[in-house]
């Protein structure tokens, strides 16, 4: 059971059929766009819609709002460098502005950034700041046999690009992405992490981690890791952290804030780059955009986040709704992580291609049976237009996330879900595919306008 008593509630909205099917034509058939009071069950993201512990909530009050020096930020710097053991803790509103601030101070323009899988924002910046953003997933994440760590990238293809000589662009950086959020949620092992810090040593390329999930990652390898056996998921996140040269993290996932982030760094001069950038653009180094009341909260749920109750439970519950999915009939990707479930759209609905956005249709069809929001991760969001306006460059998989907000839903909520799958799936054949009417530059899923290919 849940290790937790839930001390406040809040309603939930019910909408008839022909309400959500008229709100679905309303949004331009995009979920992002609809309105909350829309959604019954919302799984769009984990991001800063996770419920605060009663400890947080009495740690607001604790707030110092003064603008520079204040306490809570040595509180929050505390916390960041207990955990990373970085010299540099920088925060931000939020993880995509320490990622705006790292790639516009490091020479990115003309080169690559190098992951096992770039998220959607990650990508928009280095797009941004002039660079190419590649995708190394691991051999293990291609196809649907088990493995443990299926977020490990390919090293074969890692000691290609930082090869001397290599014809390609030289690489800017190298990331891990823990857990790997656009492949499944997959975890990275610390075997592996040691190796890709080495390799990016030897070829003086700065290594980091994009930690929005480390607590889950950490948690995850105590399971799955026989050379972590007996460890605690601190001690695991520690040792992760150690050794990358810097971080970035959106403190809205494991640190359970509603808003929030950190950018650490162990590079003096990088650091000072960074702080001017924060300065002009986020607030003062000891607030960044974030008021005192924020850096409490965060501080105190960083050190929530790898309570071992709170984990396991976590993990249970997301290995029951994958579970539960699969008896449904709906595809979902295995092993699943912590923080969401992932259905095959691919799978569940053969008969679209990727250009038909089949992920966008099981999408629409989630919310239009049950009311369940949930975050298409195929070629729309992952998909690269062609600039000389041909087809667009599809997405590796066409993935369909069920995000699961932390300590927000019961299991009746998310039995709702699996009723509302089942009957997606019963149907499967006879959904339709979705083209895009129109689209932004960059980061086109949050506010693309869409329509069924049948409509004219």
């Amino acid at each position: 059971m849940e290790p937790y008593r839930i001390k406040a509630v809040e309603p939930i909205p019910f909408l008839t059929p022909g309400q959500r099917a008229a709100g679905l034509a309303a949004a331009g058939y995009n979920l992002f766009r609809l309105d909350a009071a829309e959604v019954t069950i919302d799984l769009l993201t984990d991001s800063g819609t996770g419920a605060m512990s009663a400890r947080q909530w009495s740690a607001l009050m604790n707030g110092d709002e003064s603008y520079a020096g204040a306490r809570s930020y040595r509180r929050f710097e505390d916390a960041v460098r207990e955990l990373t053991g970085h010299r540099h803790v920088l925060p931000v509103h939020q993880g995509r502005a320490a990622e705006r601030i790292l790639f516009q101070s490091l020479p990115v323009a003309g080169r690559v950034t190098l992951a096992n899988g770039h998220f959607d924002t990650t990508i928009a910046n280095v797009l941004l700041a002039g660079g190419d953003p590649v995708d190394l997933p691991g051999p293990e994440a291609r196809d649907d046999a088990p493995h443990p760590f299926k977020g490990n990238l390919d090293l074969d293809r890692l000691a290609a690009h930082l090869a001397p000589g290599h014809p390609g662009p030289p690489a800017a950086l190298v990331v891990l992405t823990v857990t790997d959020n656009a492949g499944g949620g997959h975890p990275v092992s610390p075997a592996h992490a040691r190796e890709v810090a080495a390799r990016a040593r030897a070829a003086g390329v700065p290594f980091f981690l994009d930690a929005a999930r480390f607590a889950e990652n950490a948690h995850l390898v105590t399971r799955r890791d026989p050379a972590a056996a007996g460890r605690s998921a601190a001690e695991v996140a520690r040792e992760l952290f150690r050794l990358a040269d810097g971080s970035w993290c959106s403190m809205k996932k494991d640190a359970f804030g509603n808003i929030g982030g950190f950018l650490t760094l162990q590079d003096d001069e990088l650091a000072e780059r960074c702080r001017n950038l924060l300065i002009a653009t986020e607030g003062y180094t000891s607030y960044g955009g974030l008021s005192g009341r924020d850096l409490e909260a965060l501080a105190t749920g960083l050190a929530e986040a790898t309570d071992p109750d709170y984990l396991a439970d976590r993990e249970s519950t997301t290995a029951w709704f994958a579970r539960a999915l699969q008896d449904a009939g709906v595809p979902v990707l295995t092993p699943p992580g912590c923080h969401a479930v992932y259905l095959d759209a691919a799978a569940l609905l053969p008969h679209l291609p990727a250009r038909s956005l089949p992920a966008v249709s099981l999408a629409c069809e989630l919310y239009r049976a049950g009311g369940v929001r949930c975050a298409e991760m195929g070629s729309l969001t992952f998909g690269r237009p062609d600039p000389a306006g041909g087809p667009d460059t599809p997405a590796r998989r066409e993935l369909l996330r069920l995000a699961l907000p932390r300590r927000v839903y019961t299991r009746s909520h998310l039995e709702h879900v699996v009723r509302t799958a089942a009957a997606a799936a019963a149907r499967a054949d006879r959904l339709g595919g979705y083209r895009i009417v129109r689209q932004p530059p960059h980061l086109r899923h949050f506010s693309a306008v869409l329509a069924p290919e049948t409509a004219a």
